[in-house]
């Protein structure tokens, strides 16, 4: 029988390709979930450690499940020794391309190294395991091979702090303050999951052929790396910087809307309304203040007033990188681990939808519409 066909959109925009119990993103309201809780509640009232066993097991633990879970994972931070005598070659390799980069080669060679078998002949128990062990090891991983490229040592993990702290403390080598632990913690959270992006429905899409979870994970970072996907909080600042004070905001943003340039920062494609996770991350940079928290606002004020006036009809409010940015900076988070430190959070919504994949034998094959040249053609003579 012939195959059936269905037209669809660009970029599958809109499109429902399958069912998922791991959340959603209401646009046209400004919301978005894990599992049944509000994300943005979550980011404001539990630990990172608590989201991830809420993706992972389905439900938010009590104080037992907390510190069982706490343990376990950060048991698994600490790297195998052949990934770790291959961190400075790795590191070096990629000098110029930064820690996102390495991770994808680093990730490979833990999941060698721990005999990650394809997801299709395990059982759940044992892709739980695995998907544990990716989801603990990155942050080492994206902290070593950061200190690396900057010729410093890597920072040993410690058991005895969270996974926000520990992931900072590593990055920086000292144990970071309680505020900025939090703040740095609440971006995490909120940035777990977020429906079926490119880097998620990537994921998905190496998992439906029953690859291991590093190849899957692997696959989820280099869809992450393009610039249109995570590489913008720090490229929103950049356009802080750009602008540089406040009476440059509206010459500066006129001309580059005019020219039909983006504003990197600004709109989104699903959200209608303001990004929750931008109201959020501005309440969080607002309670650090300073200069750069009250030059951020006054730019988004201007901005969203611009866009309003030459693109009338059209909602466009700050999106996460714009406010993330912000943060991360005000935080000491260096620029070049922005998108590293997005990645140390989302590995654990993109494994959680490995996890929920595995249990759909189901391969991900959609088809394409040829638009070359009429077929058959004779072959030329040579």
């Amino acid at each position: 029988m012939p195959t059936t066909t269905t037209a669809v959109p660009r970029g599958l925009a809109g499109v429902v390709v399958t069912d998922t119990a791991l959340g959603d993103v209401r646009g046209r309201e400004g919301f978005y979930h894990y599992r049944q809780y509000s994300a943005v509640e979550l980011a404001q009232t539990r630990g990172f450690e608590d989201v991830w066993h809420l993706m992972f097991h389905g439900e938010l633990p009590d104080a037992a499940a907390r510190a069982d879970f706490t343990a376990r994972t950060a048991a698994l931070r600490h790297l195998p020794r052949e990934v770790t005598d291959a961190l400075p070659g790795i590191a070096a390799a990629g000098a110029a391309s930064g820690p996102l980069a390495g991770l994808r080669t680093a990730l490979s060679l833990l999941g060698a190294a721990q005999g990650f078998r394809p997801v299709y002949d395990l059982d759940a128990d044992r892709r739980r395991e695995d998907a544990l062990a990716a989801c603990a090891a990155v942050p080492t991983l994206l902290t070593a091979l950061y200190r690396l490229g900057q010729g410093l040592d890597p920072v040993e993990p410690r058991d005895d702090l969270s996974y926000a702290a520990n992931y900072l403390y590593m990055m920086t080598g000292s144990e970071p303050a309680p505020d900025r632990v939090r703040a740095i913690e609440r971006y995490l959270i909120s940035t777990v999951d977020h429906g079926f992006n490119a880097s998620t429905f990537t994921a998905r899409v190496v998992a439906s052929t029953g690859a291991d979870m590093a190849a899957s994970l692997v696959a989820a970072v280099g869809a992450l790396s393009g610039p249109l996907h995570g590489g913008a909080p720090s490229r929103a600042l950049d356009t802080l910087d750009a602008i540089g004070s406040p009476d440059r905001i509206d010459a500066w943003v006129r001309e580059r809307v005019l020219a039909g340039e983006r504003i990197m920062g600004f709109g989104h494609p699903v959200y209608r309304t303001e990004d929750p996770r931008s109201r959020m991350l501005r309440g969080i940079a607002e309670d650090i203040g300073g200069p750069l928290v009250t030059f951020a606002v006054e730019v988004e004020r201007h901005v969203e007033a611009i866009l309003a006036e030459l693109k009338p009809g059209r909602e466009l409010h700050t999106n996460v990188e714009f406010y993330a940015g912000v943060v991360m900076e005000l935080c000491g988070v260096p620029r070049e681990m922005f998108t590293p430190t997005f990645c140390a959070a989302r590995v654990v919504g993109w494994s959680a939808n490995i996890l929920e994949q595995a249990e759909d034998s189901k391969i991900i094959r959609p088809a394409a519409r040829y638009a070359g040249p009429p077929a058959p053609q004779p072959v030329p003579a040579p």
